[in-house]
């Protein structure tokens, strides 16, 4: 189990991100029946972090757990879900102000069918709001024991500093992984020396860390990886390339690559929880294996070298 930032909250290292749960605007093709057993096969199998958002669904994703949890002790798994879509007459804007995020954790907890949320992250940054006062908001939410644990998403390194000027930051979620890694730079030495833990998204990398993809592979002409520079001329090819030097370790391992790339942020000193998505609940089952892993250090750093 692993302890988020400065709170009281603890989780396994391995945790479920929902955008594929109740997220149609995102995804064509979803089943409302699928999501609720993709949260519950996560439960079932040890996984103990949901991690949602209104923006998934625009609340609909929070329904579907908030169905799904019934039957389950509370006690036993950590809900994060996230805030600053304001909705007004079908347009969305970004909103951090305090009435707005006091207001949307309210009804994030309604959604969920739950008095508690583990982690309230501010999803997206807005304008205007100074971002310690929306933090001081959340903080309030905390001390009403609404929120047990505060944190930001898809800031700026110099927003996570004005986030955090009164230390109440307990978490940040932004993109990493190992085809992108800037975060190494500048922005994992800052949460160190802060106690602040880090949660990546889109750590398979729209699954080219899972070793499905060949040199070869075209896709339909609306598909949005066809904009993705990753999948794009030698940039993928070296992807690809580095992938399938990774698969002899997970071979030996006797383990898909997806678990492999998995345990390696989870033995990750600065990485707290990783939360890969699935769109079955047998990819869930899979994804939980990886919880079994156990590299060693030198097959740790191999995987670190070829992607470095």
């Amino acid at each position: 189990m692993v302890k988020i930032g400065k709170s009281e909250v603890s989780t396994t290292s391995l945790g479920l991100g929902t955008n594929a749960v109740g997220g149609y605007n995102l995804f064509a093709g979803l089943n409302d029946e699928d999501g609720i057993k993709i949260v519950k096969q996560a439960l079932d199998s040890g996984i103990t972090m949901l991690d949602t958002a209104f923006a998934y669904g625009m609340g609909h994703s929070e329904e579907l757990i908030g169905q799904a949890i019934q039957g389950y002790d509370r006690s036993k798994f950590v809900i994060a879900t996230k805030a600053a879509q304001d909705v007004k007459n079908g347009e969305v804007t970004i909103n951090n102000s305090p009435e707005f995020l006091k207001q949307s954790v309210d009804e994030a907890l309604e959604r969920l069918q739950t008095d508690y949320v583990d982690i309230f992250y501010i999803h997206f940054p807005d304008d205007n709001t100074p971002k310690y006062e929306a933090v001081a908001a959340l903080n309030e939410m905390k001390q009403a024991g609404k929120i047990k644990a505060i944190g930001v998403s898809n800031f700026s390194l110099d927003q996570i500093k004005e986030a955090n000027k009164d230390g109440l930051v307990d978490v940040v979620e932004d993109q990493y992984s190992l085809i992108h890694r800037e975060a190494e730079q500048e922005l994992f030495p800052y949460l160190r020396e802060n106690n602040i833990s880090f949660v990546p998204f889109f750590p398979l990398a729209s699954g080219l860390l899972t070793g499905k993809y060949s040199k070869e592979v075209s896709f339909p002409a609306n598909d949005m990886r066809n904009e993705n520079p990753d999948f794009k001329g030698q940039r993928f090819e070296s992807i690809i390339n580095k992938v399938s030097q990774i698969s002899k370790i997970a071979e030996k391992h006797e383990v898909s690559t997806a678990q492999l790339v998995l345990a390696w942020y989870m033995k990750n000193p600065d990485i707290t929880v990783v939360i890969p998505g699935a769109k079955k609940a047998e990819q869930v089952a899979s994804n939980a294996k990886a919880m079994n892993v156990s590299l060693d250090n030198d097959e740790y750093k191999t995987i670190d070298e070829i992607f470095k």
